[in-house]
């Protein structure tokens, strides 16, 4: 396991690690489990909008059904690493899964990064890869282009095929990148499924993809432990009344820390 310093230095540098072993194999196969029903559940919601044909095996906002997929964000699997390179207190931004096949339609398959502006020096969001399975290049690691996150262009495809490095890693280790950098994921050869969760973490005055506390139920709120609920974006939410304005600083749906 790498100590902050060592994982800061190959963020800045590199801009990506992969950690091994870091998830056993039974909570693996139920990661493997509940991201289908995920996927199956995004399938029906795609499908009353008429959007299947750029997303397919993909799935967004997985968690909230109290399985493992809600265990994994309890684990808090390299909070305090990716905090200390943030430089402050995080939140999630995001939390996705795919099951990468052999269909080349999906959006994710082209490069792109994971945050839509980029300030080389200035890391805005990290990037958590979950592999489900083990990441080969037959059956699609991800492509990174490594260094990226310093350079505010668009690599060219010719380039980005040239250079890129491949994250090919053994099913339970953690693929992290910055969100800055160029990425792919790739092309899957071999016909069988490569299963993987995507988490994104920013500091708390970034707005989440989707509002979490106000989508997940009061139930679940009073389950939670205090670091999940910071996780969660609890202590940074907006104030949507004065009554909520007009608090306690304890009290407050904005706490003063999450700068």
């Amino acid at each position: 396991m790498l100590d902050a310093l060592e994982f800061d230095y190959l963020m800045r540098t590199r801009g990506w690690l992969i950690i091994e072993n870091m998830i056993e194999p039974a909570f693996l196969d139920r990661l493997g489990e509940d991201l289908e029903k995920a996927i199956a559940r995004s399938h029906d919601y795609r499908a009353r909008r008429g959007l299947l044909e750029r997303s397919e095996g993909s799935a967004h906002h997985v968690f909230g059904f109290n399985d493992s997929l809600d265990e994994l964000l309890r684990r808090n699997y390299l909070n305090a690493e990716i905090s200390h390179y943030l430089g402050g207190k995080i939140i999630l931004n995001s939390y996705g899964g795919i099951a990468n096949q052999t269909s080349d339609t999906t959006y994710y398959k082209r490069p792109h990064r994971d945050v839509r502006v980029c300030f080389p020096g200035h890391p805005m969001m990290v990037t958590v890869m979950v592999l489900i399975d083990d990441f080969t290049l037959d059956n699609g690691a991800t492509h990174l282009l490594s260094s990226s996150h310093h350079v505010v262009d668009r690599p060219s495809d010719e380039w980005f095929e040239k250079y890129s490095a491949r994250l090919v890693g053994r099913r339970g280790s953690l693929g992290v990148f910055d969100s800055a950098i160029w990425h792919a994921a790739g092309e899957n050869r071999v016909g069988v499924k490569r299963r993987g969760l995507t988490l994104t973490y920013t500091r708390p005055f970034f707005k989440q993809q989707l509002d979490y506390p106000r989508y997940l139920s009061s139930e679940y709120e009073q389950g939670l432990d205090d670091d999940t609920r910071q996780l969660l974006g609890y202590n940074a939410r907006v104030p949507a009344n004065l009554d909520e304005w007009y608090q306690p600083a304890e009290q407050r749906t904005y706490r003063a820390d999450q700068d």
